[in-house]
C-alpha cells in the first residue's frame, strides 16, 4: 500500500534549517529498504498559486488556500505493507526533518 507522508511546517516554530544531510541519509535507506516511491520539498507559501474554477470564470489567487501559521513544506509518498510500517516510518521522519509529519494512506 502506498501512503502520502504530508511534511508540515510552522511558521511561528519553525524546525531546524540544516537537516538535508540526515534526511537525505534516511530518503537513501527509505529507497535501499524499498519503501521509496517519491519525495520532495515545496516553495515557500508566497510562491503559490489557488486557482478555483467551480464557478462561471477561473479565478486565482496568490498564496495558500488558507490563512495559517501551519503550511505543508514538502511530501515523501512511501510503499509500505501497512499502516504499523508507515507510522513507525513517518514517526522516525519526523525526528529527522524536525517538523510535524501527517501520513495518509492513497484509496
Amino acid at each position: 500500500m502506498q501512503y502520502l507522508i504530508s511534511v508540515i511546517d510552522d511558521k511561528g516554530n519553525p524546525g531546524s534549517t540544516d537537516r538535508q544531510p540526515a534526511i537525505s541519509a534516511f530518503n537513501e535507506r527509505l529507497m535501499a529498504d524499498g519503501h521509496w516511491v517519491f519525495a520532495g520539498g515545496l516553495a515557500d507559501t508566497d510562491a503559490a498559486t489557488v486557482i478555483d474554477n467551480r464557478g462561471e470564470r477561473a479565478v486565482f489567487s496568490d498564496g495558500p488556500f488558507v490563512e495559517s501559521k501551519e503550511y505543508l513544506a514538502g511530501v515523501w509518498v512511501w510503499e509500505a505493507p501497512d499502516l504499523d510500517v508507515a507510522l513507525r516510518l513517518a514517526t522516525e521522519a519526523s525526528k529527522i526533518c524536525d517538523r510535524k509529519v501527517e501520513v495518509r494512506p492513497f484509496l
